[in-house]
């Protein structure tokens, strides 16, 4: 039944199309529309480009296929939390839950609700980081608050509200921009190959490395920090494990939508990408200001009525991605709650929206606080390889649950076991190990910020314990 109660007592009323939707709108945020341009400055190949983000694409994928066994046989909320605890020990689960929202979650709700904001400043200009509200010096630190980070704390708010008054609300929210941000960017890749006369000899050289001529990494090591990029734009794909307990028939919904999401962003990202090279050569994307791709091309194929349709693209695009993060997120809080391993008030279920609304306040005050801080561009950076890392964790974890519990009940089973988790995993490691060779100080970071919760989770034992 559509508003049938799991035991926990939130409310089962998400469908598949409503799952898929989340995941894809999750995932589609701010970074299609500027991660080529970084990417560029790693690597100038046309071809190399492309067969990343399709590796990327690939790579989620096989994750979605492996993730979605273990959310079959786990069909609980916490998504990965409860992976991770099954497969090794709460502790894994716990430092999983702890870096997601310390930095993860919260930090991509920040970050993109600032990139809403700064958006929203085309239309309003009186909106924008430059634009201070107030400014003072504290211990030899400016602190100051600017009308871009008033404009993201009430987006956060908003859809914070929205979110507690149920999953119902915050799913139909998300279709309804899910949809949009879909349409916007297959319209733009239409428009560029139809309407704009590029050239197809912006796709040579179409494998030969060609790297930037100043601060060129190693090949493996650009190739790594480059894809560190597109894994950014490709992140989220795992939300819907999070609301695992309210998802209609979870053991066949979760798999289909984790691989119906994931599947259709790898190809929306690779037929944009390929409509961004065919209008700006790769060495120029390099140089586009302030890396915004999208809207240099929008701009090149439509004049100034591009940019005021890919302004609207981000900003749908954005609000969208802000809503399915605030949507998934907190349903993690409260697994960790449950198990008496976070704030005892996230595991409170909301009398009449069955929404877990402590931890969406929870959530919404940390990213709020990220977001006044101004720190959390550098917060994501220190993690980037962490959720990868993760993600390389949880598959090895399905692999070692199919040799200790063979017995276990498994509604879906991964297709071409074990061939398609041992390549996610070999491919994954190698990007590890080249991302901390390319970037050791922000890797050491995110190493660090994920130890950071070993002191926290002993305390948090000990308290369970007495």
């Amino acid at each position: 039944m559509e508003n049938s109660e799991s035991k926990s007592g939130l409310a089962r009323r998400l469908g598949v199309l409503d799952a898929s939707s989340l995941v894809i709108g999750s995932m589609i945020g701010s970074g299609i529309f500027i991660a080529p341009s970084l990417m560029a400055g790693f690597i100038q190949t046309p071809g190399l480009l492309i067969l990343l983000w399709l590796t990327g694409g690939v790579l989620t994928v096989f994750a979605a296929l492996s993730l979605g066994e273990l959310a079959a046989a786990f069909p609980r909320a916490g998504g990965q939390y409860v992976f991770l605890k099954e497969a090794y020990s709460p502790l894994w689960g716990f430092l999983f839950g702890w870096t997601f929202f310390l930095v993860v979650q919260s930090g991509f709700i920040a970050a993109v609700a600032i990139a809403f904001a700064k958006y929203l400043g085309v239309f309003f200009p009186f909106l924008g980081e430059a634009n201070k509200l107030f400014s003072f010096g504290v211990l030899g630190k400016t602190v100051s608050l600017s009308t871009a980070q008033v404009a993201a704390i009430l987006c956060i708010m908003l859809l914070t509200a929205v979110n507690i008054r149920g999953v119902r609300a915050g799913a139909a929210l998300q279709n309804m921009f899910t949809i949009a941000k879909v349409a916007a960017m297959l319209l733009l890749v239409g428009a560029a190959f139809v309407f704009f006369r590029g050239s197809l000899k912006n796709f040579t050289p179409l494998l030969k490395p060609v790297l930037p001529a100043i601060g060129a990494l190693p090949l493996f090591a650009a190739l790594a920090v480059a894809m560190s990029k597109a894994l950014f734009a490709y992140d989220a794909w795992n939300s819907v494990a999070f609301v695992a307990e309210e998802v209609r028939d979870p053991q066949k919904n979760i798999p289909r939508a984790m691989i119906l999401g994931s599947g259709a962003v790898a190809l929306i990202y690779t037929l944009t990408t390929m409509a961004f090279i065919y209008v700006i050569p790769v060495g120029q994307m390099a140089l586009v200001s302030e890396n915004r791709i999208g809207a240099a091309v929008a701009q090149a194929i439509m004049g100034q009525a591009g940019l005021v349709f890919i302004t609207l693209a981000i900003l749908i695009s954005t609000f969208g991605c802000v809503n399915g993060l605030i949507l998934s997120g907190p349903r993690l809080y409260y697994a960790m709650a449950r198990d008496g391993l976070f704030f005892k008030k996230n595991c409170r279920i909301h009398e009449k929206f069955k929404t877990p609304h402590i931890s969406l306040v929870y959530q919404g005050i940390w990213s709020c606080i990220l977001v006044l801080s101004g720190t959390f561009n550098d917060l994501l950076t220190y993690t980037a390889f962490a959720s990868l890392l993760f993600n390389a964790m949880t598959v090895i974890g399905l692999i070692k649950l199919r040799v200790q519990q063979p017995d276990l009940e498994r509604p879906y089973r991964v297709s071409g076991y074990p061939l398609v988790p041992l390549l996610y995993v070999t491919i994954a490691m190698f990007f590890i190990v080249y991302i901390i060779i390319g970037d050791p100080l922000n890797s050491g970071k995110g190493l660090f910020l994920i130890l950071t919760g070993l002191p926290v989770y002993f305390h948090w034992k000990k308290k369970l314990k007495r």
